[in-house]
C-alpha cells in the first residue's frame, strides 16, 4: 500500500502543471494524448512479462525494478528539453508500472483469503487514490517554486520509496513456489501467445471490462485540464481543487466501503451499477460549467469509478485460481491497452471537437453494461465465482 501510494503520489504531483508545462513544448490536444498513451504502450508490452516474472521470481524483485524505473522516468521529465525525451521518459515510466502493479495486486492474492480479497484490493486501491489525493495539492504548491520542480521531488521520492522496499519489503512466494513456476516448460512464450490463452479463458469479459473501464478513465482523465481551461476557463487551483476532491471521495468509498458493497451487492451487480452511473456523469459533464456542478458531476464519476476497478479485480482474482501472477499480468496489459488508445483517441477527438471525447466514452462505458449484463446471463447469473482450472 505504501508503495502503491509513493508511485501515485509522483503520478500526481505534476497534474496540475502539465497542461502549462506542455505549453512550452506547444504541445496540441493529440500530442498531450499521444504522451500519455506512450506510458501505456511499454505498460502493455511488458505486463505479461512481468506477471510472469512475478510467478518466477517473486513479487519483491519486480515492485523494486518497477519503482526504479518510475524513478529515473520522472528524472527525466524533470530535464527533458526536446519532446523526445518526454517520451522516452513516459516509455520508461509506462514499464515501471508493468513491473509494479500486478507484482503488487498478486501480493495482495498472497496474504489475503478468498473472503478478504476484496478488502485488500479495495485497500490496494484507495492507496493509489491516495496518491492522487495528496499528489495534485502538493504539485501544485511545488510549482510555485518552478514548473519543473514536481517532477524532481517526484523522482526523489520514487527512488526512497526503491530503497525502503529493498530493506524491508518481505517476499510472500517462498523459492520452492518459485522454482516450480519456472520448471513449466510450456508456458505463455510471447505476449502474442498470452493474449490468445486469455481470449479462451473463462475470464476474459472482466479482462475486457478493465479495458474498456481504462479506456472510459482515462480518457476523461487525459484531457480534462485541456477541456475546463478552454470551455470554462478554469486555472490551474481549480483544476487542482476537483481533482482531490474527486480522488479523496475515492479513498474514502474503497477503504471502508468497498468491502460492504462487496458483500451486500456482489462483484457482477456492482460491476453493472458502476457502468452505468459513470457514463451518465460523463455525458452530465457537457451540460454546465458551473464549478460547484462540475464538482458534484466530477465527484459522482469518480465514486462508481472507484468502485470499479476493485470490483472487478476482486472478480478476476477470485476467478485466477493458481495463476495470480499471469491474471495480474493480463490484467495490466488489458489495462495499458486502454491507457494506449483511451488518451490517444481522447486528444484526437478533443482536436475535432472539444465534446467528442465524453461523448465516446460514455457510449464505450455504456457498452461495458451492455457486454458485463450479457455475459452475466449466459453464465447463469449471480454472483458465485468459480476460479479457473489450470491446464
Amino acid at each position: 500500500m505504501i508503495n502503491m501510494f509513493i508511485a501515485m503520489l509522483g503520478i500526481g504531483l505534476i497534474i496540475p502543471v502539465l497542461p502549462k508545462f506542455m505549453l512550452e513544448f506547444g504541445a496540441s490536444g493529440s500530442s498531450l494524448g499521444y504522451l500519455v498513451a506512450a506510458f501505456g504502450l511499454t505498460q502493455f508490452l511488458f505486463s505479461p512479462i512481468a506477471g510472469e516474472f512475478s510467478d518466477k521470481y517473486g513479487r519483491k524483485r519486480m515492485i523494486v525494478a518497477g519503482l526504479a524505473a518510475f524513478s529515473i522516468s520522472q528524472l527525466i521529465f524533470a530535464v527533458a528539453d526536446h519532446m523526445w525525451l518526454l517520451f522516452l521518459s513516459r516509455l520508461i515510466g509506462g514499464m515501471g508500472a508493468a513491473f509494479m502493479i500486478p507484482s503488487m495486486m498478486a501480493y495482495v492474492a498472497d496474504i489475503t483469503t478468498n473472503e478478504a480479497r476484496g478488502k485488500g484490493m479495495g485497500l490496494l486501491g484507495a492507496a493509489m487514490s491516495l496518491g492522487f489525493v495528496i499528489g495534485p495539492g502538493i504539485g501544485g504548491f511545488l510549482a510555485e517554486y518552478g514548473l519543473r520542480v514536481p517532477f524532481y521531488v517526484s523522482a526523489a521520492v520514487a527512488f526512497v520509496s526503491t530503497i525502503a522496499s529493498l530493506l524491508f519489503l518481505k517476499e510472500t512466494l517462498s523459492v520452492e513456489e518459485q522454482l516450480a513456476a519456472r520448471s513449466v516448460g510450456n508456458k505463455r512464450e510471447n505476449i502474442f501467445k498470452q493474449f490468445t490463452k486469455s481470449f479462451k479463458a473463462v475470464y476474459l469479459v472482466p479482462l475486457i471490462l478493465v479495458f474498456t473501464l481504462t479506456f472510459g478513465l482515462s480518457n476523461f482523465e487525459a484531457i480534462f485540464g485541456l477541456y475546463v481551461d478552454q470551455k470554462f476557463s478554469y486555472t490551474p487551483k481549480d483544476i487542482s481543487i476537483l481533482i482531490t476532491v474527486g480522488a479523496l471521495i475515492g479513498v474514502i468509498i474503497q477503504s471502508f466501503l468497498i468491502d460492504r458493497l462487496l458483500r451486500r451487492f456482489g462483484e457482477k451487480r456492482l460491476i453493472n451499477i458502476s457502468f452505468f452511473f459513470s457514463a451518465v456523469t460523463m455525458i452530465l459533464m457537457l451540460l454546465s460549467g458551473n464549478f460547484w456542478y462540475v464538482m458534484i458531476v466530477t465527484s459522482i464519476f469518480f465514486i462508481f469509478t472507484s468502485i470499479l476497478r476493485p470490483a472487478i479485480n476482486t472478480l478476476l482474482s477470485k476467478m485466477a485460481g493458481k495463476e495470480q501472477g499471469f491474471v495480474a499480468g493480463m490484467n495490466n496489459a488489458y489495462m495499458s491497452i486502454g491507457n494506449i488508445i483511451g488518451p490517444s483517441l481522447a486528444g484526437i477527438l478533443f482536436d475535432v471537437q472539444i465534446n467528442l471525447p465524453y461523448l465516446f466514452g460514455a457510449f464505450l462505458l455504456l457498452f461495458s453494461l451492455f457486454l458485463s449484463v450479457s455475459w452475466n446471463r449466459r453464465a447463469g447469473g449471480g454472483n458465485q465465482v468459480k476460479p479457473a482450472v489450470q491446464e
